[in-house]
């Protein structure tokens, strides 16, 4: 099935690019905090490059998918990822004659996250337009294993990269971002054209333009809204509750949380490889029994809360979130209009990322009233009760709409 897909050329491309991309990504990622410590020796600029790296997708996430919809695909890519390169190696330089400081550091990461914001969505936008829909499951599913893969694999080459100097990230960064391009030269497609009002006012009618379509769609509208809540209920809790929760149980928290994640993205890689061998089209009813999965891995860990049962329920975690995440690109894909995929991949990550923020700064208020135990159990719950109470709907709605369908016994 795997090595099918593969024999077409502009998925197999698009996906090593994208990989390997994904790959520079992270280790850029790693290198900032690292070299903004090293520099500073201070957590408060370390905290900073964290915040300089979320910001974009907060201020420029929504308009990156409409330069997505706008512009030329690829061409935008390649402009993009060559623009990196350059940002990326001037570290290098800079560092290697000792010229380089913290400020200079904060604004090229904040530019290198800003490209981030258009590149992800047009990035996304181009495979419905390279597969055939009975391909877009199998696709999706190695793109997000190859993501999910490089995750894991990243802290195995920082480690290694760590032994010669932080600097070298750099090198390694601007050589993903080169081997993208090579491998985004190598993907051909046609693009509709059209005729849009390219001007600063038009970004901003072209994001409500959007949102108004969205709100009238009742499927992507209901996505988009447990998507948010899901991942609200579920950051804190994973993030930031599971780590505490195991430094109050045991003095090695930090290499067993290590050791969880990695359980975690096991588990997330096993059932994205699975998933086509089953599924081949994605449904609503599919995402939320996702989400169910997910939250009963919450629920789980919250109820027994013992080091053994974190794990346990970081399987169930492990699997529930790649099915619902499948689930929704899946739909994102086959129900908005090419014209608008850019902004419904910019508009989806914008609301994780405003999810994300608004979790920790709500349960780091609420953690010190309410013990973490509860906090899990009150997550995972929620989770359930939204997932089932919508699964229930939607099997009512269906079910009405059957029984009113006429039955022609002639055919």
């Amino acid at each position: 099935m795997y090595t099918e897909l593969l024999q077409n050329k502009n998925i197999r491309y698009y996906l090593i690019g994208g990989g390997i991309s994904r790959l520079g990504d992270v280790l850029s990622g790693m290198a900032f905090l690292f070299l903004a410590y090293e520099i500073t020796e201070s957590t408060i600029y370390t905290t900073a490059m964290a915040i300089a790296e979320t910001a974009p997708y907060l201020l420029f996430g929504l308009i990156g998918g409409v330069i997505a919809d706008w512009l030329p695909k690829k061409k935008l890519l390649i402009m993009l990822d060559l623009l990196r390169i350059p940002l990326i190696f001037s570290i290098f330089l800079l560092h290697h004659f000792n010229l380089l400081d913290y400020y200079y550091l904060l604004i090229v990461s904040f530019a290198i996250q800003t490209i981030g914001c258009f590149f992800n969505p047009t990035h996304r936008a181009i495979l419905p337009i390279i597969t055939e829909p009975e391909e877009r499951s199998l696709t999706n599913s190695l793109n997000d294993t190859l993501s999910r893969g490089v995750t894991v694999l990243s802290p195995v080459i920082s480690v290694w990269l760590l032994t010669y100097g932080t600097i070298y990230f750099f090198i390694i960064d601007a050589l993903t971002y080169l081997i993208s391009v090579i491998c985004l030269l190598q993907v051909h497609f046609t693009e509709t054209k059209q005729e849009v009002n390219k001007s600063v006012k038009g970004v901003f009618l072209a994001i409500a333009e959007f949102f108004t379509w969205a709100k009238r769609n009742i499927t992507i509208r209901q996505l988009f809204t447990i998507t948010f809540l899901i991942v609200f209920f579920n950051t804190w809790v994973w993030e930031v509750g599971l780590l505490l929760a195991l430094s109050e149980m045991s003095g090695k928290s930090e290499e067993l949380y290590a050791i969880l994640q990695g359980v975690f993205g096991g588990a997330v890689i096993l059932t994205n490889i699975t998933i086509p061998y089953f599924i081949k089209k994605m449904t609503m009813k599919i995402y939320l029994t996702g989400a169910f999965v997910w939250g009963a891995g919450i629920t789980y860990y919250g109820v027994f809360y013992q080091i053994e049962h974190f794990f346990i329920g970081a399987i169930l975690v492990g699997i529930g979130l790649p099915i619902s995440s499948l689930a929704r690109v899946y739909l994102i894909q086959s129900l908005v209009p090419e014209n608008k995929l850019g902004r419904a991949f910019s508009s989806n990550a914008f609301l994780l990322y405003l999810a994300n923020t608004f979790s920790l700064l709500f349960y780091g208020m609420l953690v010190s009233f309410v013990p973490i135990q509860w906090l899990m159990i009150g997550s995972g719950i929620i989770i359930l009760i939204v997932s089932i109470a919508l699964l229930f709907i939607i099997t009512i709605k269906h079910t009405k709409l059957s029984w009113r369908s006429p039955i022609n016994f002639l055919k």
